[in-house]
């Protein structure tokens, strides 16, 4: 239900220690209690009624016997106390773990990242990604008085103390994935901004190194306002306006840490000064603003219950890019973008993993991702209602945790279209579906290879350079009589698909 998370930060050692309270409710009878905690991290007691329990652990789970017996809808509170020196990253954001880095002034500058390896990496708690705090949680961090301490959601208060430390307390109102909690530490300024959007007034920060303030105004404040203009209209109003907007230099590339998210592009257009579509489009906006502000409405307002399904994390996020271009740029410059990012697709294996065993499916859940959903947006053949299903995906979905399933049989009921076929092929097989097609003087001969024996999407073709038509291929021949000669077949090239 809730954490009260307290952690004070050694510089010099390296290490934590700290505290967290988590408020619980039960729904089952039962007495044994369980968090996860990663080495070399150690749990030094769980406190219960002011009782010291034992505490016993295998790998990274540390388990007690509670004492009084818990009872099923019981309201309850447990504290964990830890210490130890956490796992230093190996390369963050991908590897993540603590960052011990230093600025270009060679001062301290410390940051954490912890997707897929999970936030027990440096506190204690149920590390799942389907387990969210459901009133969200507090954060206290401790350290030393000449870095400025920056977390998630509103700063509540920040105490000197005799030690040369302060402590900074941070209070989240919403529900948060645990791997987006975070923070950062470092010579930072605070930027103040805001957004009339759909919800009132947002209240906006960048949080940047001292010596880069100039830079907030100059650089984030344009492509930030943009984005929120462009997902308000796409995805609905920003989802956490209790606990403001926060965009915060880090030591690493990037990361979606909610209401506080990390970037480090380095005040650059593009992905570390590239276009990752090879179209020159990917050079007009900063990409690790869009990317991982995107992540606000997929991924964090709507979260999967298991990481296999990723691809409603990236899959979405990666197509807002498309979108941020479209509300700035136009249709065809997002269109030709987000074809420009098939060169990346691999097709090594499923996007969709394996469940329950904490394992992603192939990384072309981002690029692929997208263009299936590209493509779907083009079966789909009514701009208005895929906006209304974008919209209604967050409303709907909205700080919840979802299945695949869940995001599928919503497109297909709103749409009236059965894509079953389409996730089968796109998520669950690495088969790029091919159009082979043969012309006979004034008939057209085609069906789909190369793919499940049931797809049978339908696709936009374009007969002798005039105008448009839909065929309906299945994996059996079908064919198609014109009343002249047929000299050329083009296919539309926003359908993801081969042809002859």
């Amino acid at each position: 239900m809730f954490y009260n998370l307290h952690v004070t930060i050694d510089d010099n050692k390296r290490s934590i220690q700290g505290k967290n309270t988590i408020y619980f409710k039960t729904i089952s009878n039962g007495t044994q209690f369980q968090v996860d905690l990663q080495k070399p991290l150690v749990v030094d007691s769980f406190i219960f009624h002011n009782k010291k329990l034992e505490v016993k652990h295998e790998y990274d789970a540390w388990t007690v016997n509670l004492d009084p017996i818990l009872i099923d809808a019981q309201k309850d509170s447990v504290t964990v106390y830890y210490s130890g020196i956490p796992r230093k990253a190996k390369m963050a954001p991908w590897d993540g773990g603590f960052i011990w880095a230093k600025d270009k002034q060679n001062r301290k500058w410390i940051n954490v990242a912890c997707q897929g390896l999970g936030a027990s990496v440096w506190w204690p708690l149920k590390d799942h990604q389907s387990d969210e705090p459901d009133n969200g949680m507090n954060i206290s961090i401790t350290a030393n008085d000449s870095l400025v301490a920056i977390s998630n959601g509103n700063l509540i208060k920040r105490v000197s103390n005799s030690n040369k430390t302060k402590t900074s307390t941070y209070s989240i109102t919403n529900p948060i994935n645990s791997y987006d909690v975070t923070m950062y530490l470092g010579n930072y300024v605070i930027v103040k901004d805001s957004f009339e959007g759909k919800n009132g007034k947002l209240k906006m920060e960048y949080v940047v190194l001292d010596y880069n303030k100039n830079k907030a105004d100059s650089l984030l404040k344009p492509d930030t306002q943009k984005m929120l203009k462009s997902f308000e209209y796409w995805f609905g109003p920003y989802p956490f306006y209790a606990d403001g907007f926060r965009l915060v230099e880090s030591n690493f590339l990037g990361m979606e840490h909610q209401s506080a998210v990390a970037y480090g592009n380095k005040f650059r257009k593009g992905y570390m000064g590239m276009d990752r579509s090879g179209t020159g489009i990917g050079m007009l906006w900063d990409f690790i603003i869009i990317h991982e502000c995107g992540h606000e409405w997929f991924g964090n307002n709507i979260t999967t219950k298991d990481i296999a399904d990723m691809w409603v994390h990236e899959g979405f996020t990666t197509y807002s890019e498309a979108l941020f271009i479209e509300s700035v740029w136009g249709k065809d410059s997002a269109s030709k973008y987000v074809r420009g990012l098939r060169k990346s697709i691999s097709n090594d294996g499923p996007i969709i993993g394996n469940y329950e065993v904490n394992k992603e499916g192939s990384g072309d859940m981002y690029d692929k991702g997208a263009n299936m959903i590209h493509t779907i947006r083009q079966v789909i053949n009514n701009d208005e209602l895929f906006h209304e299903i974008l919209l209604g995906l967050n409303k709907d979905f909205g700080k919840r945790t979802v299945t695949t399933k869940d995001v599928e049989d919503y497109i297909s009921a709103e749409s009236k279209i059965n894509f079953k076929p389409v996730f089968d092929q796109y998520l669950r097989s690495s088969k790029i579906p091919k159009l082979e097609y043969t012309i006979k003087k004034k008939q057209l001969v085609y069906k789909w290879v190369n793919c499940n024996a049931d797809f049978n999407m339908p696709v936009k073709v374009m007969i002798n350079k005039g105008s448009e038509l839909w065929i309906e291929p299945t994996t059996v021949e079908k064919k198609l009589k014109q009343n002249s000669k047929i000299n050329t077949v083009d296919v539309d090239p926003n359908f993801y698909i081969r042809k002859n």
